[in-house]
């Protein structure tokens, strides 16, 4: 096993839980933030006052918006930057990230590129030998020690037992999985659904159509995975449904609070201008509606939340069009083969 510090970038809620459960499980931690000035205050304070207030950090964890003294002595770095902030922020180290293990936190597209924050570490460092780390965690719980479980997923199986046991503990337990592609795109395509249950949630429908959306959301998921080569099982495990769960339901769910302002009647524009947390499933929905688009996957829940967020679609107009569609087999022709196989 790997002995020596663990570099997070990214000083966000998440990225602070990230590090809290490093250092539960033994590990020496320095948390990276692109603010300096911040970062001495939290350093001060141990107290991460705008992404998650009133969580205590221990003084082992270095805070430090110094990239050089976040990365010196680094044998593992853990990627925790929301995705469209990543290709910047991967500028700020440049090389230096190419020769440790990487494991990516983050959730979501690039829009401009549709890649995943994998494929675009990937373009920074020179490795594709990157892990993937998700499933139901927020953030809040986990740096208050509540128990959670997640999953590490990457084609090197060494990589994805490495980040099991570097991270794990009684507080905080791991799977491994070879199919970082459905793992990733699990933790990125369960944000828009949460959304959408959001405006469900704001709008009055209910717990039936709720728990159809999140059903069939599942659903929209796994069809999508597939095109990218994902295994469809995977969407059905802790980065899937797991996830999609905690975040569709969840009072700490960013994505669902901001699905429900909006159901609620506030404008998308109002809601971003209030609050300087990320939630990832507006651009998340702007990127995967492009990538169906344009490989022909119908989406039918993420085409009418793009509509809402994006084009000023009617909330409840677009609803009923979503009731309103063609009846048809719950399984569809995919579905149906691996049913029977």
């Amino acid at each position: 096993m790997l002995s020596g510090k663990t570099l997070v970038i990214g000083d966000g809620g998440w990225g602070q839980a990230i590090a809290m459960a490093l250092h539960n499980a033994g590990r020496e931690v320095a948390v990276w933030g692109f603010d300096a000035d911040y970062c001495r205050k939290v350093a001060r304070s141990r107290d991460n006052s705008k992404y998650l207030a009133g969580v205590h950090i221990p003084e082992e964890i270095v805070w430090t918006g110094d990239a050089d003294e976040a990365i010196d002595g680094a044998v593992e770095c853990y990627s925790v930057v929301p995705t469209q902030f990543l290709r910047p922020t991967l500028e700020r180290f440049g090389p230096r990230l190419s020769n440790i293990p990487l494991v990516s936190a983050s959730k979501g597209l690039e829009i401009s590129t549709l890649l995943r924050p994998t494929e675009i570490l990937a373009e920074f460092t020179g490795t594709d030998d990157i892990a993937v780390l998700s499933g139901p965690s927020h953030a809040e719980e986990v740096s208050r020690g509540l128990a959670t479980t997640v999953v590490a997923a990457a084609q090197n199986p060494e990589l994805a037992k490495c980040c099991q046991e570097r991270i794990a503990s009684e507080q905080f337990r791991v799977y491994t999985s070879s199919d970082p592609v459905g793992v990733e795109l699990g933790g990125a395509l369960k944000n828009i659904i949460a959304v959408g249950a959001g405006v469900a949630d704001g709008l009055g429908l209910g717990d039936n159509a709720k728990a159809a959306l999140v059903s069939r959301g599942l659903i929209e998921m796994a069809r999508f995975g597939e095109s990218y080569g994902a295994q469809r099982e995977t969407f059905f495990g802790l980065s899937g449904a797991g996830d999609l769960m905690v975040t569709c339901y969840s009072q700490h769910s960013r994505n669902r609070s901001l699905g429900h302002r909006i159901g609620s009647g506030e404008s998308l524009e109002e809601i971003l201008a209030s609050t300087q947390k990320v939630a990832e499933g507006v651009w998340t929905t702007k990127a995967i509606h492009k990538a169906a688009r344009e490989r022909n996957i119908e989406m039918p829940i993420t085409d009418a939340l793009y509509g809402i967020l994006f084009d000023n679609a009617d909330v409840g107009e677009a609803v009923r069009e979503l009731m309103s569609r063609p009846s048809k087999p719950e399984l569809d022709a995919t579905q149906a083969l691996h049913a029977n196989e």
